[in-house]
């Protein structure tokens, strides 16, 4: 049988996009109010126009980098293959073909091979991917071997698994499931169980899939004679132990549910009467699961409190004007380039809590048992909508900080301040802070201050929308993102190594896939090949979420960014108005029935 994972393929050499990591903290230019900002090496010391991109070098061979769907005869699929084990655990080892394995093993009788150019015949075949291809060509007509050279590729059946030039496509349900089931001589594909762990939701809960993986493993070494069924399950331990280990470190979040746990500490009970070294690996296992437990639980309080305390409202409009001793965003940090690296903190720290599974479950199946105890008290994607929260809360914080100041000056002062903030973000891969900022310096309330921007200097400013322009479904952004992402991979520091995406364009990206293509093909089989593209997009989210920020810690910073009052959307446009004023009887009339609403919420409140 081919090998079920299809990254085959190697990454050609990528150039490096512009390297400012060896250069110099900049010294602000905003501490005594008039200095200009020194000179960076950077993409904004370089001669090229707003249509040109510092980011878009050649594209490598075979890239996957691109967001569409490619069609299944051109695509291949590819996990990261540069990371160490300990770095990167999504990337699989070089795929093994389950038809090395006997055909006589307990529950995989259904791997015997028919085809559909040609007969092919059963048999253990060699080692490796290149053995397993030429054992599954053997005995194929001249016919089918002109097929895969002119690129009209070979499809395959093996039982209720069908494969296109070794990939595997579709299945039923069963045969995947059993497909995931080690062995005394089979274990899957790394790629392989990180695609169904990740997709199978779905399809079913995660308690049903390791309640039925758990008991086809043991059922599948019973033989009626009780020393040989203990022999046999010692020799396949070590490989369930495996499994359950690269669950429960990918997927820690699904051991939330009881049940799940419940099932766990069954299996520990099990493999403890077989084989005692097994039994410690399991109970190293489950200590590391409380651990990450723990400290998921510890951070979603964390951010609870800090939400509470954001909720605060701002000093009223008129004391506002009356003492404008409100401390503001230059007060804490005056300093652009130190100010993204706290936002790069924040955005590391709250991807890391992300779960691989909350891009699944945000369209997966209602489980029936919605009110278990357990699992679904914490919603299913909380730490998802976490962070989108985050990226609405920068905005909101952005314009606040503006509508702020009464003087026009002043506002002019901070709009270029956060102009210059989302510039290093952007020079450190920071995409999603400066899509935060430019989203909040176009809220309407913002975008009417005419005298205000008339006193800045929008060349910057211009660039960076630019390449954040959502025309063309944000080709340049996704440009810019393949020359991060391509410098991550060829990284010699950890700050070359920071990509952060646009979320919400990822989410939506990977909420498409899904709704675009058919979960189930005619025939009742799960379309794998969509699977291998879901996976293929958050692998590489898990790749970039991994990053270590390596920038020192400013808690003072941190603290004003997460905790600091925001104004409400009403809130903002009235202090637009008092800003500059209404420009014509509507906002005359909006800006009175501002008044009036907030009015009454103060007195209520």
């Amino acid at each position: 049988m081919p090998p079920t994972t299809p990254y085959a393929g190697k990454f050609s050499s990528c150039a490096l996009y512009s390297n400012n990591n060896n250069n110099p903290q900049p010294h602000s230019p905003y501490r005594n109010g008039t200095a200009s900002k020194p000179a960076k090496e950077n993409i904004y010391n370089s001669a090229y126009s707003g249509s040109e991109n510092p980011y878009d070098i050649p594209q490598p061979h075979g890239c996957y980098r691109s967001s569409s769907v490619t069609s299944v005869k051109a695509k291949e699929h590819h996990y990261t293959s540069n990371y160490a084990v300990s770095e990167n655990p999504y990337s699989p080892p070089q795929p093994r073909s389950p038809r090395q394995h006997s055909s006589s093993c307990p529950g995989r009788a259904y791997r015997h091979t028919t085809t559909s150019t040609g007969s092919g015949s059963g048999g253990s075949g060699g080692s490796g991917g290149s053995s397993s291809e030429q054992s599954c060509h053997n005995n194929k007509n001249v016919a089918a071997g002109k097929a895969r050279l002119h690129g009209h590729g070979i499809t395959a059946s093996y039982g209720e698994m069908c494969y296109h030039d070794n990939s595997l496509v579709s299945a039923s349900l069963e045969a995947l499931i059993q497909h995931l089931v080690p062995t005394v001589d089979y274990y899957p594909d790394r790629s392989y169980v990180f695609t169904f762990l990740l997709s199978s939701r779905l399809f079913l809960h995660p308690y049903e899939l390791m309640t039925r993986v758990c008991h086809l493993c043991v059922e599948q070494q019973r033989s009626g004679d009780a020393l040989l069924d203990k022999i046999r399950f010692r020799e396949v331990a070590p490989k369930l132990v495996q499994l359950l280990t690269e669950w429960t470190e990918t997927f820690p979040y699904d051991f939330r549910d009881e049940r799940m746990m419940r099932c766990l500490k069954d299996m520990t009970h099990h493999v403890a009467r077989g084989d005692e070294y097994s039994w410690r690996a399991m109970q190293q296992m489950t200590q590391r699961l409380i651990k990450r437990l723990s400290a998921l639980g510890q951070y979603e309080e964390a951010v609870a409190a800090l939400n509470a305390v954001a909720l605060e409202r701002p000093a009223s409009l008129k004391s506002k004007q009356a003492s404008g001793q409100k401390s503001d965003v230059m007060s804490v940090c005056d300093d652009p380039f130190i100010l993204a690296q706290q936002l790069t903190h924040i955005e590391l720290d709250r991807l890391s809590f992300i779960g691989p599974e909350e891009f699944i479950q945000t369209f997966a199946m209602k489980d029936p048992l919605e009110n278990h105890k357990g699992f679904f008290r914490k919603r299913k994607t909380s730490n998802l909508e976490a962070y989108v929260n985050w990226f609405n809360r920068l905005s909101y914080l952005v314009a606040t900080e503006i509508c702020m100041p009464v003087k026009k000056k002043h506002r002019a002062r901070i709009i270029e301040f956060f102009i210059d903030v989302a510039q290093e973000c952007f020079n450190i891969g920071n995409f999603n802070s400066l899509m935060a900022i430019i989203t909040g310096m176009n809220m309407s309330p913002i975008a009417r201050l005419k005298k205000t921007w008339g006193k800045v200097n929008m060349d910057k400013f211009e660039i960076l929308e630019h390449q954040m322009d959502p025309s063309s479904n944000f080709t340049n952004y996704r440009t810019a993102l393949r020359g991060a992402t391509q410098r991550s991979e060829t990284a010699h520091s950890s700050q070359e190594k920071i990509v952060i995406p646009f979320f919400s364009l990822l989410i939506k990206d990977i909420y498409f896939l899904n709704e675009g293509c058919a979960s189930r093909l005619t025939n009742g089989h799960i379309n794998f090949e969509k699977l291998w593209e879901l996976a293929k997009q958050v692998s590489e989210f898990l790749v970039w979420r991994q990053v270590v920020c390596p920038f020192d810690r400013d808690r003072r910073i941190l603290q004003y960014l997460v905790t600091t009052p925001v104004f409400t959307e009403d809130e903002l446009h009235l202090a637009s108005y008092e800003s500059e004023g209404p420009e014509n009887h509507m906002e005359k009339d909006s800006r009175r029935s501002l008044r009036s609403s907030l009015s009454h919420r103060e007195n209520r409140s």
